[in-house]
């Protein structure tokens, strides 16, 4: 049995007549029918059974769209909050769940307060966007728990640490305490409880898992680290044991060539910033679909990125999106 699994960043998915965050900033009904026609051809390209979406203030929209295609259930967890000065501006967006196999046990993630500890956070916490934690019933009956998160954003003016695959997690400990102790990025610090959350719950379920995410944070960030690798939370560990897979890693890999004369396999950005592309959205499995582990149930199959509408523009498009979209199957033994 295969199984496909997307994350899907909508780039503003506001119905008009309403707006998000000013007034001025909404879609004309043409607009609107122009980029809900994308969305729709992009999901059909996608061929999933489970995608998480991120960036969705009109949920009942969204809701009538996925069904018009198949995905029969359909999931969200909070509430895109409009302004009290006028109610037709959202002031705040949510992530949402979609699935052509049944839905259960729909939950909210709690925070681990441990981890705000860990990371210096000081005052009240919630998440930025509250993620999604279910469980979805397979064919056979089987059972395998979505979580949909959108990570917290970064703000332009904070600064950041970028590491390579070289960076050790000693180095990135090392240099991200100190921008947390002294307050250098607030997002990040916000980024890492959030990531710690998850990683806990996920760690307490221990059931086949999957995570789809816009992670708002770079590829080899330490935040990916929180989000996946045990060594990070237990000091006494002394390799990496990572309880959640970037699927990324796990299939055949596609050679990507951005410029003519690069001969090899480059990962494809999924979003840009001032003309450099990042790797933003991620599709995590749980340890359970590691093929090299002994008591497997299944592997990473492949592994996709809907990209051509960043190809044209790197910007992204209000009518379509700002980011890629990921896929990636796994197949049950």
């Amino acid at each position: 049995m295969k199984i496909r699994i997307g994350t899907f960043n909508l780039y503003q998915f506001v119905e008009p007549p309403f707006s998000w965050y000013t007034k001025r900033e909404k879609f004309t009904p043409q607009e609107w029918e122009e980029k809900t026609a994308w969305i729709k051809q992009q999901i059909i390209d996608m061929n999933c059974d489970i995608i998480g979406f991120q960036e969705v203030f009109s949920k009942k929209a969204l809701k009538t769209l996925v069904s018009e295609l198949g995905f029969k259930y359909f999931k969200t967890i909070d509430s895109a909050k409009r302004d009290k000065k006028n109610e037709n501006v959202y002031i705040s967006t949510t992530v949402a769940l979609a699935s052509k196999y049944p839905i259960k046990n729909l939950k909210r993630v709690e925070i681990d307060f441990s981890a705000l500890k860990k990371h210096y956070f000081e005052g009240f916490f919630k998440f930025a966007r509250e993620p999604i934690k279910a469980t979805v019933i397979l064919p056979n009956d089987k059972e395998l728990n979505v979580y949909v998160c959108h990570l917290k954003s970064n703000r332009d003016n904070e600064f950041e640490y970028i590491f390579t695959k070289d960076t050790t997690l000693k180095e990135k400990i090392e240099k991200v305490t100190k921008a947390l102790k002294e307050n250098y990025s607030l997002s990040l610090k916000q980024r890492l409880c959030e990531a710690s959350s998850l990683y806990s719950n996920i760690k307490q379920s221990n059931k086949p898992s999957v995570l789809m995410t816009d992670l708002n944070d770079k590829e080899f960030s330490l935040t990916i680290e929180a989000l996946t690798n045990r060594r990070y939370h237990e000091n006494k560990l002394s390799k990496d044991d990572f309880l959640l897979l970037d699927a990324y890693h796990y299939a055949k890999k596609e050679v990507y060539n951005p410029h003519p004369e690069f001969k090899g396999i480059k990962r494809v950005p999924t979003s840009y910033f001032a003309g450099k592309g990042n790797i933003l959205d991620y599709v995590f499995v749980s340890n359970h679909f590691d093929k090299k582990k002994k008591n497997n149930i299944g592997k990473v199959s492949s592994y996709e990125v809907f990209n051509k509408h960043l190809e044209k523009n790197q910007n992204g498009s209000l009518l379509q999106s700002d980011h890629a979209q990921v896929v990636c199957e796994i197949e049950y033994l």
